[in-house]
């Protein structure tokens, strides 16, 4: 195995034990950095490598931990555990935890419990993970399929007053009120059908043309509408004129299908299983830890 490979496992635990440390919300007691490849000089004046470390502090004590990450094919010996307790014996106060991917032989188990050695497995997912310990299978896709459907969009909106209504106002200036309906946005420029007690905006008349015309194609269209007693008016009223009728350009496009599919195994992190109890965690990349033992 390569020294990079070493390398990206300590990482890779380190990301893990990081997320761990975040969810459990004991951060606020200090801000917890989790580091890798630390130093340490031991009572002898050796110094000592560590592959992920961290510490923090709490009622005035300084509480410290390492991991031990281990990336082989095969199951820790006891050998290895030896070694690691070799390691930190002239380091008073670790906490010490040892990690690998595949697991550990009987005599490494029994003499880490001995030495209050913390045993994890720390891994990549795979698929028997997402099914809990009672064989269900757990939601990892999700298919998503949105029908988007927009209502027509007016693209032309013609109307035709009543010139007689026009002549009978007083100091009523045609043109400055069709410059000023003009300018009006289709949400404040309202038709108040006075005989059917009905007032509704160019915008909300959009949203009902599929009801006013009846089979409605998709594409590109005209409407025409008449009126008995009707006001086209701004959206305070102050402003307003007499409508006979109007015709209108409209385009109504296909609803929109989109589909999209999650799949949570690419947000989850890893696994982290304690070898001594049994309990697993998944980690996700959000910080999420879900704990596949309470299943």
């Amino acid at each position: 195995m390569t020294n990079k490979s070493w390398k990206d496992y300590e990482f890779f635990v380190g990301r893990i034990q990081q997320s761990l440390l975040n969810a459990e919300g004991i951060s606020h007691i200090k801000n917890i950095v989790v580091e890798i490849d630390k130093k340490i000089t031991d009572r002898n004046g050796i110094e000592r490598q560590f592959d992920v470390y961290w510490e923090f502090q709490l009622g005035g004590q300084i509480y410290k931990s390492v991991i031990e990450c281990k990336d082989y094919a095969s199951t820790i010996t006891i050998d290895k555990i030896d070694a690691f307790i070799g390691k930190t014996n002239d380091i008073p106060g670790l906490r010490l935890i040892y990690a690998t991917k595949t697991g550990y032989q009987s005599g490494a188990k029994i003499k880490a419990e001995k030495y209050k050695i913390d045993l994890l497995i720390v891994r990549e997912g795979n698929d028997e993970d997402w099914t809990s310990a009672d064989g269900i299978p757990l939601l990892k896709l999700i298919n998503i399929n949105i029908k988007a459907i927009s209502p027509p969009r007016i693209i032309s909106f013609n109307p035709f007053v009543d010139m007689k209504w026009v002549e009978s106002q007083p100091n009523f200036n045609l043109d400055e009120v069709s410059h000023a309906f003009s300018r009006t946005l289709n949400n404040e420029l309202f038709i108040n059908d006075i005989e059917k007690g009905e007032r509704i905006s160019l915008y909300e008349l959009q949203n009902i043309l599929p009801k006013k015309i009846e089979n409605m194609q998709y594409g590109r269209g005209s409407f025409s509408e008449s009126f008995q007693d009707a006001l086209l008016e701004n959206k305070s009223g102050n402003l307003k004129i007499k409508l006979n009728s109007y015709t209108l350009e409209y385009q109504y496009n296909k609803p929109l299908n989109v589909s999209s599919t999650i799949d949570y195994s690419n947000e989850l992190l890893g696994i982290v299983q304690n070898y001594a109890t049994g309990d697993k965690k998944m980690i996700f990349k959000d910080g999420i830890i879900h704990n596949m033992s309470d299943e």
